[in-house]
């Protein structure tokens, strides 16, 4: 499997994923305290847009990481490389871990079925089965321990969607492919609100956040690597026609519109004018992903707003960022490939092989 698509090493997309992982960790810490003096921070910060971002960030990255394997086995590997490690790292330090902060006994915590049951749940990425912990942040304003992970089940499903994708293009046709993906995502997501609407049940707009409701971003990502020798040169109007787009969804057929207007906006800042090698020192925006979500659950269970706002979310940006840097010492590049762009971007220039993250 290779690609003729030609796209520049020189990038910024470890710039553009940190600083999207950096808005869900700040817009969490309103949204998980509650305090009313950080409302300003939701209200700037979108985590959902910063979401949407990374889906099409995939879109892009993943279709030419399968289009560049050389087997489907080869491009599997690379997937469970690049997100288990660290994923499951984080649900067994949670579930150990936070038995300090349980209200149960350290006998009765280690004995009780739901410590087990999310374990189980979280590690084959059915977080929605198990998101607490027992007598763990049952405090707090929301008692899930890490509600960050609903992303990673709909990531995972798309890695297996993909060499399907594929494999549709080459008997159907890519672009007929990826604009009935496009359109049944959209009309999954009506169906959704709809009956979310005439059922008053807000589970069918939870079933509306995932596959195929997301499938937009992830296929205006794609549509974009596939067009990349027509759109990648020309960074600055695709962030022009990006926001046109994206003021326009505001006014009408937001579905139709938005993840193309998100999609164009965020790969043309990945690829507009090179802010140098930003991930020299490691690529910690999975980490804080993963990890901040917790973090700032403790600190809501210590009362720590209470003492200091402030504090709170210097705490919780700190902290997550160390746990990030050490995630990926100490778990992330342990298990990446020799010719991964993650590792060989913190090499020398001269051993770093001709890659972009994939």
């Amino acid at each position: 499997m290779t690609s003729t698509h030609p796209v520049p090493t020189r990038n910024n997309l470890d710039v553009v994923r940190f600083t999207l992982a950096a808005m869900v960790l700040v817009s969490h810490a309103h949204d998980l305290s509650g305090v009313g003096a950080l409302s300003f921070l939701s209200r700037l910060i979108s985590s959902t847009l910063a979401v949407q971002a990374f889906f099409v960030i995939s879109g892009f990255l993943i279709f030419q990481s399968y289009e560049r394997s050389r087997t489907l086995q080869s491009y599997a590997a690379k997937r469970i490389r690049r997100i288990y490690p660290a994923y499951a790292a984080v649900i067994l330090l949670c579930g150990f871990g936070l038995s300090l902060a349980s209200s149960l006994p350290a006998g009765a915590y280690f004995t009780d079925a739901r410590l087990w049951h999310y374990l189980a749940a979280n590690l084959i990425f059915l977080n929605f089965l198990g998101s607490e912990l027992p007598g763990v942040f049952a405090n707090n304003p929301i008692q899930a321990v890490n509600g960050a992970l609903w992303t990673l089940k709909i990531e995972v499903a798309f890695y297996i969607a993909v060499p399907i994708c594929v494999w549709l293009f080459r008997r159907v046709g890519r672009t007929p492919t990826l604009i009935a993906l496009y359109l049944t995502s959209i009309l999954y997501g009506m169906g959704m609100t709809w009956l979310a609407e005439a059922r008053h049940s807000g589970a069918f707009l939870e079933l509306g956040r995932q596959l195929p409701g997301q499938m937009t971003y992830f296929v205006a990502g794609a549509a974009i690597y596939y067009h990349f020798d027509r759109l990648g040169g020309r960074p600055i109007a695709m962030i022009a026609a990006g926001l046109a787009l994206y003021l326009l969804s505001g006014l009408v057929l937001a579905p139709l519109f938005r993840p193309v207007a998100v999609a164009l906006m965020v790969m043309g800042m990945a690829f507009g004018p090179y802010l140098g090698r930003f991930g020299r020192h490691g690529d910690f925006s999975y980490g804080i992903y993963i990890v901040h979500f917790p973090i700032l659950q403790l600190l809501v269970a210590l009362a720590v707003p209470a003492w200091s706002v402030t504090g709170f979310v210097l705490t919780g940006v700190t902290t997550a960022l160390l746990c990030a840097v050490l995630m990926w010492h100490l778990v992330e590049t342990r298990f990446l490939r020799r010719d991964s762009h993650y590792r060989a971007e913190t090499e020398p220039a001269s051993a770093r092989p001709d890659a972009i993250p994939a």
